[in-house]
């Protein structure tokens, strides 16, 4: 069976997560379902990065020592995770004390072979980010990330020669186009970072004590990069004299998947490491977009914060994870307002979707008392709907392999529609005047379960609930080809929402 290693970037543990990090974990959770349907061996990492600065502060101003912090946020993060369903296979946490002792290992046998060295920094940092910057880099004298304030620091610190790999790294990029998607990043990190050279990076940090300590200088902890970024290693069981099985099977990953934000770290640094330590790179770093909050990024001090816990309180698991994988787009930022989330559940999830299984089962229910077979009584329509299935199983396929979640849903919707048009063309309840016609009529019935049941097993990596639910009243399972269907009293899957009600019970 072939492998396939997925990857999240593991969550900062500073604060609970929102609406736009867990987009990615649901985003992955979809590409891991749908390589499982495809017949695959999968191995689905993500977690929590625990270290640094920014959460030592917190801990102090929570009257916590820093172990205890962490241990609460990451418990949210699993918590948020698990209420969205997502089907990852190993929670990981850096406070792990293997994880830290091999870091430990990474950072000495990097240092042992002159790829890390010892020197000083002097540079504007900014605590939120855990980045170091230099003065031209400054926008308007704040960070370039994300805008807040600076202060300059000066300390002793170790040194990872990146300028070193530069060459290398850059050849491997163009070598293998496909490393770095959407193609318009792979054209930021190449012209933007790499060609105009590469500055050594900080690597250890004096000013804190919260991180894997530099096992040969007790004043230096690693710093988070070398830290946070190989744990995609270690927790598979990377170990610098012998490996585990696990990590011989599953590496290279497959796909990391990470937020535009933090490219430059896995498609500059992580190489980097992993040509240091003679390992092979990912096959696939893909930074995607950014869910904005109406037309701004997500952010505390812009007070437009929203919770993924708080929206499947008031709609439910699946019509969350329907907008976050239906509404961002490939390569370009999505946005997230209520009415938008409330449209779509009522035009794509009320309207096509449960209407059709709605309305499907109770004519089954009430013109064959709820038991149908195939008569065979086909038609040439019959056979546009069974092609529209068949082309909607190859392009759902075509798109998540180039990772086009949003279009993929497209194609298994492509199904529900053309299902309520073969109700429209085939009119049952006329068919069911004729006595005449009753072979037809249970043959139409039957296409429609059928094709329900195929988009619901085609659905189920995106909307995993709705998909169970379907074939609970279809009353069959994903696993076996229907002869007969025996279903049961139809209940609805989603209910129209009042727009102007619920905006009004959410915003007063």
């Amino acid at each position: 069976m072939e492998k396939f290693y997925i990857s999240t970037a593991i969550a900062y543990a500073s604060s609970k997560p929102h609406i736009g990090n867990t987009y990615e974990i649901v985003l992955a959770d979809a590409i891991a379902r749908f390589k499982r349907y495809q017949g695959y061996d999968v191995y689905f990492q993500t977690g929590t990065d625990e270290h640094g600065q920014k959460i030592e502060e917190k801990a102090k101003n929570n009257n916590v020592n820093p172990q205890e912090y962490v241990d609460n946020i990451a418990q949210e993060v699993k918590n948020i995770w698990d209420t969205m369903n997502t089907s990852y296979d190993k929670f990981v946490r850096t406070t792990d004390s293997k994880h830290k002792e091999i870091v430990s290992k990474i950072f000495k046998k990097l240092y042992d072979q002159g790829d890390i060295y010892k020197g000083k920094y002097e540079g504007w940092y900014c605590t939120p980010c855990e980045s170091f910057f230099t003065e031209n880099q400054l926008i308007d004298g704040k960070c370039p990330d994300c805008g807040r304030e600076v202060s300059k620091e000066e300390e002793e610190a170790y040194f990872l020669k990146l300028e070193k790999y530069s060459k290398k790294l850059e050849q491997y990029i163009e070598e293998h186009p496909n490393f770095i998607e959407p193609k318009l990043r792979k054209n930021e990190i190449v012209n933007n970072f790499i060609k105009p050279g590469l500055q050594d990076l900080c690597v250890s940090r004096t000013s804190f004590k919260w991180g894997v300590p530099v096992n040969f200088d007790d004043k230096h902890v690693v710093y988070v990069w070398i830290d946070a970024l190989s744990n995609y290693i270690t927790f598979l069981g990377y170990d610098l004299e012998n490996s585990s099985k696990e990590f011989k099977k599953y590496w290279p990953a497959d796909v990391h998947l990470i937020g535009k934000d933090i490219l430059r770290f896995h498609t500059i640094y992580w190489p980097i490491m992993l040509m240091a330590l003679n390992l092979p790179l990912p096959k696939k770093i893909f930074g995607h977009p950014w869910l904005l909050s109406g037309d701004d990024k997500m952010s505390k001090s812009k007070g437009n914060i929203v919770y993924a816990d708080e929206l499947v309180n008031l709609f439910g698991v699946d019509a969350v994870r329907y907008y976050l994988l239906h509404e961002i787009p490939f390569s370009q930022d999505g946005t997230f307002t209520y009415e938008l989330l409330i449209e779509r559940i009522n035009s794509d999830l009320a309207n096509v979707l449960g209407n059709l299984v709605n309305r499907t089962i109770a004519m089954a229910n009430k013109y064959f008392d709820g038991h149908v077979s195939n008569k065979a009584q086909v038609q040439e329509i019959d056979n546009d709907l069974f092609n529209t299935i068949n082309n909607a199983y190859i392009k759902t396929s075509e798109k998540m392999n180039d990772l086009r979640v949003a279009d993929a849903i497209d194609e298994v919707f492509e199904i529900f529609k053309r299902a309520n048009k073969y109700i429209d063309e085939t009119t049952p309840w006329i068919l069911a005047k004729d006595p005449n016609s009753k072979e037809r009529l249970e043959t139409v019935i039957y296409n429609l379960l059928e094709t329900i049941r195929k988009g619901s097993i085609l659905l189920e990596p995106f909307l995993p609930d709705t998909s169970k639910e379907i074939l609970r009243q279809l009353n069959t399972n994903k696993n076996e080809k229907v002869l007969e269907y025996n279903v049961i009293e139809p209940k609805p899957i989603f209910i129209r929402i009042d727009k102007e009600a619920k905006l009004k019970e959410i915003f007063s």
